[in-house]
């Protein structure tokens, strides 16, 4: 069984393991994943392990944190991720989050987004997470300026990337 890192009052927040790779597997190839942050190309449950093996847990081994599933605490059910990631081009993490469009519009992704900035400040003592998104995500831009992120300026992190906001 993964370990849980955070709770809060309705969610879950726990290491993602090779038997989530069905739910993975659902959330990336969700149109507005892929609209709204980015095509990873993983379209049966074998890419579905390699991308939780060598994306999120292999952070986890080499930073300390790393995207985490997002799950109902009562329900036991997925629901999304949340967590940290740190990205080349950026020099401190990023919270990211995703969502199924089943559960937008209920505050999850602010709850477990505040709860993951609350978790690197106080236990990882980061000392600093800045967010990024695509400028025309009005939902993730609300929440990285609900969590208390500010508009810094547009960056570029290239490998034929858009431009992205970047929050801090």
């Amino acid at each position: 069984m993964s370990s849980t890192i955070l709770e809060t009052d309705r969610l879950r927040l726990r290491e993602l393991c090779e038997a989530d790779a069905p739910f993975i597997l659902e959330l990336l190839n969700d149109p507005t994943f892929i609209q709204n942050i980015v095509d990873k190309g993983v379209r049966n449950i074998d890419q579905a392990c390699d991308y939780i093996n060598n994306g999120p847990i292999k952070s986890y081994q080499q930073n300390g944190f790393g995207l985490y599933l997002t799950e109902l605490k009562k329900e036991k059910a997925p629901i999304g991720m949340c967590g940290l990631v740190k990205r080349d081009g950026l020099e401190h993490p990023d919270i990211g989050y995703a969502l199924l469009p089943a559960f937008w519009s209920k505050g999850y992704a602010y709850e477990s987004a505040a709860a993951m900035l609350e978790y690197a400040k106080t236990v990882l003592q980061l000392p600093r997470v800045v967010g990024i998104t695509n400028p025309e995500n009005v939902a993730s831009v609300r929440i990285l300026e609900k969590i208390g992120l500010k508009f810094e300026r547009i960056i570029n992190l290239g490998n034929d990337m858009p431009d992205t906001k970047y929050y801090s």
